[in-house]
């Protein structure tokens, strides 16, 4: 369960920090969490009707990269327009066999990474060496955006490490 809270924990910030860059500063927000068998629901709801989108024109090179990385972690999202607004849901599984999830949704990450070094993408043997280049690529871009939003990198990576051997051990 360590590991879904350190997601849920990202998600929300995610989705709380898009409704600050999107709707406005001192925007009301709601944050909903629901458990449902073997998922967690997170839904933040505002009073914008205006719907999400990945990579819309109008942003800047950072924007969209959230709902990205929402894709890349929840099980399931969507968005939904409600009687005030709008509500953005995620879902994220807390149940047996996370870890082979979480595995495969790194490489689909990976696969889809455009990181600044992005070379053509590899097949076969090589195909292991591009996903590692984009990992570290992946990790580097994770510290700063840490860093712009005042955390501690190294923190950062520490807290990281120490849920990844938490988890190795249990396995």
């Amino acid at each position: 369960m360590p590991a879904a809270a350190d997601e849920a924990e990202l998600l929300v910030t995610e989705l709380a920090t898009n409704v600050v860059k999107h709707v406005g500063e001192g925007a009301s927000a709601t944050l909903i969490l629901e458990w449902r068998g073997e998922r967690l629901r997170l839904e933040v709801h505002d009073e914008s009707r205006v719907m999400p989108s990945p990579g819309t024109a109008a942003c800047d090179a950072e924007c969209g990269r959230g709902l990205h990385l929402l894709a890349a972690l929840a099980v399931d999202w969507g968005t939904v327009l409600t009687a005030v607004g709008k509500a953005v849901w995620c879902e994220i599984s807390i149940g047996p066999g996370q870890a082979c999830r979480r595995i495969e949704r790194a490489v689909g990450v990976l696969e889809g990474y455009q990181g600044p070094s992005r070379g053509a993408l590899l097949r076969g043997s090589g195909q292991s060496i591009g996903l590692e280049e984009s990992a570290v690529e992946l990790i580097a871009d994770l510290l700063h955006w840490t860093a712009a939003r005042g955390l501690d990198p190294d923190d950062i990576l520490d807290r990281a490490q120490m849920h990844y051997e938490a988890e190795a051990d249990a396995a």
